[in-house]
């Protein structure tokens, strides 16, 4: 079928091809009448923009970038990620606009990114995740006067409006849940130490354990690595007071740690060592995630664990991205989406 042209439409209303083009984009110059003719008529035959024309035509590319610096195997593990972008895209489509996605490996590509977007005017903004300490990202892109919005935060320099997940508490809400069923003996296998969450959940972890005089706590950082988690996890059990309860960063953390301690507890009874004598999964220590996925419900036991939707975290920071692009008041930081935790049988078991 061949597709319909502004020389149509014109033909077609006997009028000026500068004048339909004129209406279609709402530039002056055109009566409010000949714009509504136009539009009708444009409808009426079927007729769509040709994005290579509107780009050259305007400032706008009708795109916003994401680079995060993150593994690819991380990314392809992590599902909160990858529902965090199922958001963000459903939420930037519905007003024409595309989502590109440029993994990166380091901090510095992800700098050169932005470098190399600004200077070919390839997006229109781009979304930020994973602040951390120092972060060179938001002032580089204010100097690169690139629109950004953060997801996190929020942002000590005050340059990216931010929006973030409230879980200001959500590290006291699992330390009270696991003192509740008497586990006092408590590790914290953590991610990255540079992410602000990562630091924040550290610092409110040491504060409980303080304060609650608990008889053993610890913190480790694996930087999201299931293995360093499992020879920490491992590496802890085999101390003379070890922990009776772990929570760890992610759900790959969590789920690589029980399959290691259900294989040791295994190994355990055919060698007929003097351990517990207790039957898997009893015989383990209790598990916690703070992220929440299928994963989670999947293995055995099933892991307790922090639930956030994801999905609509991603709508709404595509939204307040789109509110910067359109020119609206938008600053500081916002909370959203107290997460709840979820029990399961890793920490309900007796």
């Amino acid at each position: 079928m061949q597709r319909v042209s502004l020389k149509d439409i014109a033909d077609e209303l006997g009028i000026s091809q500068t004048a339909v083009s004129f209406a279609i984009n709402d530039r002056p110059g055109v009566s409010a009448e000949t714009k509504r003719r136009v539009k009708e008529a444009a409808a009426k035959m079927g007729w769509r923009p040709i994005y290579a024309a509107q780009a050259l035509g305007s400032s706008k590319t009708m795109t916003v970038g994401f680079a995060p610096s993150r593994s690819v195997q991380g990314l392809k593990e992590e599902t909160f990620m990858l529902h965090f972008m199922a958001g963000a895209h459903e939420s930037l489509s519905r007003q024409r606009y595309g989502l590109l996605y440029r993994p990166c490996s380091s901090t510095k590509e992800e700098l050169d990114v932005y470098r190399d977007w600004a200077s070919r005017k390839r997006v229109d903004g781009v979304i930020l995740v994973d602040l951390k300490a120092d972060d060179p990202r938001p002032k580089l892109l204010a100097e690169l006067g690139l629109p950004a919005v953060l997801a996190g935060g929020p942002d000590p320099s005050n340059l990216v409006p931010s929006l973030s997940i409230d879980d200001s508490k959500t590290m006291g809400t699992i330390l009270d849940h696991l003192l509740s069923r008497g586990y006092r003996r408590i590790a914290y296998i953590s991610g990255d130490p540079m992410l602000d969450y990562s630091r924040d959940r550290e610092m409110s972890f040491r504060k409980f354990a303080e304060i609650n005089n608990l008889e053993f706590s610890s913190v480790s950082f694996t930087n999201f690595d299931p293995n360093a988690a499992v020879g920490e996890t491992l590496r802890l059990l085999g101390e003379l007071a070890a922990p009776t309860a772990f929570i760890y960063e992610n759900e790959i953390l969590a789920a690589a740690s029980l399959h290691a301690l259900a294989a040791d507890c295994l190994n355990r009874d055919r060698k007929g060592s003097d351990g517990d004598k207790r039957l898997y999964p009893y015989s383990i220590p209790a598990i916690v995630s703070f992220e929440d996925s299928f994963v989670c419900e999947a293995v055995y036991p099933s892991i307790t664990s922090v639930h956030r939707d994801a999905g609509v975290y991603g709508t709404k920071v595509a939204n307040l991205l789109l509110k910067v692009l359109a020119g609206e008041p938008v600053s500081g930081n916002r909370k959203i989406l107290t997460p709840k935790l979820i029990v399961r049988d890793s920490t309900s078991l007796a």
